[in-house]
């Protein structure tokens, strides 16, 4: 089954990084606002570059210089059942410690998405 994790991440803006295993790699989303867990809290998602699988166990400091330069942590991690895949839309059933349910990630504008649980 694949995998999830949330990063928490202190950089100039303190921010989650949502990461989905899919396809051999991690598909990547920055969260400014933060993931929510409340059913129906929608929060933007800017798609990012994808990352190597290696990275979703990743904490420590990033340095000062280097893309993403702050303090990161995981904040949440799982397994997840992939309920929908569209070019514009994802329904992932996540089973985490914090994020548990459906959530959905819906484009609206080049690499800016909707991150929101379902139910």
């Amino acid at each position: 089954m694949p995998f999830f994790v949330v990063h928490d991440h202190l950089s100039k803006r303190h921010h989650h990084d949502l990461r989905l295993e899919m396809d051999g790699v991690l598909k990547s989303w920055a969260v400014p606002k933060l993931v929510s867990t409340e059913a129906g809290v929608k929060r933007l998602a800017v798609q990012v570059e994808d990352h190597p699988l290696s990275y979703g166990s990743f904490e420590g400091r990033i340095p000062e210089g280097e893309y993403g330069a702050g303090e990161v942590r995981v904040w949440d991690k799982g397994e997840y059942v992939l309920a929908e895949l569209a070019p514009k839309k994802i329904v992932v059933e996540l089973k985490g410690k914090k994020l548990k349910g459906r959530y959905a990630l819906v484009n609206f504008k080049d690499k800016n998405w909707l991150f929101f649980k379902t139910k």
